[in-house]
Parts: structure tokens; C-alpha cells; sequence
């Protein structure tokens, strides 16, 4: 006799609800021991190696590297033999797997969607979760701790069940033109009638489906046989060209491989899902712009004396970054004007307050080889130059290879971007949701300056602030800036304990 436990993905950490599955460190027939790591995945934050709250033999791997998996759903089965003399009976757990239907992946081959199902309780399921709570010891955000909250918490409501008939339709979600089209088809072949998007691009395009051929398995009508059918309306509706005839499916001629684009009527060279962290930053980005009225100040700063002062303590030893010493000078600007460094919260009844900080985390905005991310300086304003620069250093370096925590990618309350390093001068920068306001350093370059009367060849940048208009007005976003311009061009005001 043998047990068989499972599994389900944790909430990582600051309620994310999918994390995208990068590679299993077990295969199906392997000894794992409890806290072992047995996966590792990337979530929107940072890429994280999962523990096993179990011990055992491994019984299925609920994915495959690449896929996106939701919080709560199986992630590993593991059987735990009751006797090393018994044999081992890998029995699956009921695990609610949803009934699927295929997919067409861009490439033309079948996938699986689920429909909405409702889980199946069952017997092992629900000693599953008793033995859960009892945890692991493991201390990963979500699940294992001691004193059971070990189940991972629901982060998506239950979907209600649905009938499925033949062929496989949700009769909760299918809508009345969906049932008519499945009607059109030939008795026998409704199953070549595939997912909702190739039934919703036939419709739209006023495409029949009962007499288009598949070039599927078995018949199966793929996404690439609708577009192929689209394109030859495509290329009439074009004005000059009334008489244009294009191969159809009928003619035997196969429609490129990335399909043919309705709106434009170019062919698709590929599809690119968006996930991870550019889908997290472009959540976070199109939020920031619909709810913050935003507004930008900028000017233009001789950094000459900045650049001096860095080449003479360089000449000596070592020196601190140029961005380091900009970030001393951004903590002392937050410091005078603290409404820069604050957050706005809103009630459930729509009234909004104010939330100000003691203290400042200043976020680095840096560009990695998965997105852009913005890992934090914690109580940045009690750091010197030199403590500054060896923080932001080690905090870039670990976001550059995917190991940063939730806590390091999420808890700025101000941040500074350095898009200088990219070669442009200037930029109106998205602010950092739910931060207020963020500051902009453009390239360090030579430019005419005009010198106490004279002209001259000096070191020069630009500032650009963007921040929320809520918070305060132009006036105290123009001191805050002007503050720190005139800390770059007379540095040693500022710098006493470098």
C-alpha cells in the first residue's frame, strides 16, 4: 500500500497568481527527500526554486518547462510508501484535472485548453490537505510553515461546473452563435469545430465551417485554415483589385506558416506570448498611466564639478559611481520635500488618503535580459556615496540574474533611472505605481556653457522629474529638482561624509 500526495504551486509571495514553470531538478521515478528542490519557476517578480514539503518517489510532474501555471493548481504528485518491503502503487490522486479541449498553437499544432470545470472532491484529496497543514518546516512564502497555512491560498474564485456533451461544449459558457456554428458541421465531424478563437475569428469573418476542410489530425480545422479562408476576402476588398482570386484550402495551396495578419493583410512572422516580467511591467505601466495624472519638469545641469570631484577621489583610490553620488543627492531632496516620497491609497468607499514614509527606499530602475525591474535601496537616506554605490551595485547585479525577492523588486518609495547609460538625453518616464513621482538622468555630454560671461565647453546633463499631480504642484517638484541640480554642480555642499 503507498500514499499519493500532491503537490500544489504555492503563492509565492505578494498575491501572484501564475508563476511560468523554467525547469523540473526531478524526473517522474526519482527518490526526493522533504525540502528538496524540485522545480524552478519564474514569476513576475524574480526566478525561485521550489521545495518539496514531501518525501517519496515522484508519481507525475503536473507541466512542462515553459508553461504558465496558476497558484493552487497540482504542480507534483509524490507517493510515499507506507512499507519499504511493499511495493509501490503510483495510484494518481483525483487532482481535478479539467476537461480539455484542443488549441491551436501558433505553429499549428494541438494544445490543451481547459474548460471551466468544477473540481472533483475526493477521499485523497482531502487527506492531501490535512497532511499539508501539518507542514514541512519550509519557510518559501505560502505554504510549509509550522501550524498549518500550508494550503495554498485560493487566489482565483471557484468556477461553477458546467455539462459537457458530445461533442466536448461548455454549456455555461458557450454562447447561442457558437451552438449554431457547431450546428452547421456534418454529422460526425463536429469535433473538427476546435477552440472558442478559431469558432470566434469564423464568425467574425463570416467564414462557414462546415465546409472548410481541416488540415489538422483527423480533419482538425486549425487557426491557419481560417486565416487562409480569410485571406482570399482580404485581398478582394483591397480597392483597384476586384478581380483578385487567391488559393483557398480548396485548391490545395497551404496558407503561410504564421497566418495571414486580418486588419493589415500581412503575413505574421510570429506570435511572442507576454509573460513574466514584461507582463507584470506592463500591467504595472498601463495602471500607473490611467490612474495618476502625471505631469513633467525638467532642466538642463553643468555637471562639470561632479565630474572633477569623481576623477580626484579616482586618482587617489576608488571612487563611487556617478549615479551613486546623483542618489545622495535624491535623499537629501526627499528629505526637504517629503511629499515626493509618499504613496496614495484608496478606500473601498472611494475616499483616498496620503501615506508618508520615515524613511526612503530608493529604487534603481535597471534593464535585464527579462525586463526592466527596479530593485530598492532600503533606508537609502542613511547611507554615505561610497555605501550607496556598493548597494546599488550588488542590487542590480542580483535583479541582472533573476534572483531578486519580492521585498528587493517591490518596495521602492521613489525611483531613479538612469537611461543616460542607453545614449539619450531625455525621457518622460512612466512613474513607478504605486510610487509618486520619479527622477529621469539623461548622458553626460560636452556642450557650449555659458561660464560667468563666457563661453565654454562644459560637462552637461539633464534632469527630468515626472510625479503625480495629486501630491503636490509644480512648485514643490521644482525645488525638489532644483535642489538636486544644484547639488551636482556644486558637489562638495553635500558630499562632507562622501
Amino acid at each position: 500500500m503507498s500514499e499519493t500526495r500532491v503537490f500544489l504551486l504555492p503563492d509565492l509571495g505578494e498575491g501572484l497568481t501564475e508563476a511560468e514553470l523554467v525547469s523540473w531538478h526531478v524526473s517522474v521515478g526519482d527518490s526526493i527527500s522533504v525540502d528538496q528542490p524540485i522545480a524552478e519557476v519564474e514569476t513576475a517578480k524574480s526566478t525561485v526554486e521550489v521545495p518539496s514539503p514531501y518525501a517519496g518517489i515522484v508519481a507525475e510532474l503536473h507541466g512542462r518547462p515553459g508553461e504558465t501555471l496558476d497558484v493552487g493548481k497540482p504542480l507534483i504528485s509524490v507517493v510515499e510508501p507506507v512499507s519499504s518491503v511493499e511495493p509501490v502503487e503510483t495510484k494518481p490522486v483525483e487532482t481535478s484535472e479539467p476537461e480539455t479541449e484542443p488549441v491551436e498553437t501558433e505553429l499549428g499544432d494541438p494544445l490543451v485548453e481547459p474548460l471551466e470545470t468544477k473540481p472533483v472532491e475526493t477521499k485523497e484529496a482531502e487527506t492531501y490537505r490535512e497532511e499539508e497543514k501539518a507542514g514541512s518546516g519550509n519557510v518559501l512564502i505560502g505554504y510549509g510553515t509550522p501550524g498549518g497555512h500550508g494550503v495554498a491560498r485560493r487566489t482565483r474564485a471557484r468556477k461553477e461546473s458546467v455539462a459537457v456533451v458530445e461533442p466536448e461544449v461548455s454549456t455555461s459558457s458557450t454562447t447561442e452563435d457558437d451552438l449554431t456554428l457547431l450546428r452547421t458541421r456534418v454529422p460526425g465531424k463536429l469535433g473538427a469545430v476546435i477552440s472558442p478563437l478559431v469558432r470566434r475569428m469564423a464568425r467574425e469573418h463570416g467564414v462557414d465551417l462546415g465546409e472548410l476542410p481541416g488540415s489538422g489530425e483527423g480533419g482538425l480545422i486549425m487557426r491557419k485554415d481560417v486565416e487562409a479562408a480569410i485571406l482570399p476576402q482580404t485581398l478582394q476588398a483591397r480597392p483597384g483589385n476586384p478581380a483578385v482570386v487567391a488559393p483557398t484550402p480548396s485548391n490545395n495551396v497551404e496558407a503561410p506558416e504564421g497566418g495571414v495578419d486580418a486588419r493589415t493583410g500581412l503575413i505574421i512572422s510570429s506570435r511572442t506570448p507576454v509573460k513574466g516580467v514584461r507582463k507584470a511591467v506592463a500591467a504595472n505601466m498601463a495602471r500607473s498611466r490611467s490612474e495618476i495624472p502625471e505631469a513633467t519638469v525638467w532642466v538642463d545641469v553643468d555637471a562639470t564639478a561632479l565630474v572633477e570631484l569623481r576623477q580626484e577621489l579616482k586618482a587617489g583610490g576608488s571612487a563611487p559611481g556617478l549615479l551613486a553620488f546623483i542618489a545622495r543627492f535624491v535623499t537629501a531632496g526627499l528629505r526637504k520635500y517629503p511629499e515626493l516620497n509618499t504613496r496614495i491609497e484608496t478606500a473601498s468607499d472611494g475616499s483616498q488618503e496620503i501615506v508618508s514614509f520615515d524613511g526612503i527606499n530608493l529604487g534603481i530602475a535597471a534593464q535585464t535580459d527579462r525586463g526592466l525591474v527596479v530593485p530598492s535601496v532600503r533606508s537609502a537616506e542613511k547611507l554615505t556615496a561610497r555605501e550607496l554605490d556598493a548597494e546599488i551595485r550588488r542590487l542590480t547585479d542580483v535583479a541582472r540574474q533573476g534572483k531578486g525577492t519580492p521585498t528587493q523588486l517591490g518596495s521602492g518609495t521613489f525611483t531613479l533611472n538612469n537611461y543616460g547609460v542607453f545614449g539619450v538625453d531625455g525621457s518622460a518616464a512612466i512613474i513607478n505605481h504605486p510610487e509618486v513621482a520619479i527622477l529621469g538622468v539623461g548622458r553626460i555630454i560636452d556642450k557650449p556653457w555659458v561660464v560667468n560671461g563666457e563661453l565654454a565647453v562644459r560637462k552637461v546633463t539633464e534632469l527630468t522629474l515626472t510625479f503625480d499631480h495629486r501630491i503636490c504642484d509644480g512648485g514643490v517638484a521644482a525645488g525638489f529638482l532644483r535642489l538636486v541640480a544644484d547639488a551636482i554642480e556644486n558637489p562638495t555642499s553635500l558630499l562632507a561624509d562622501i
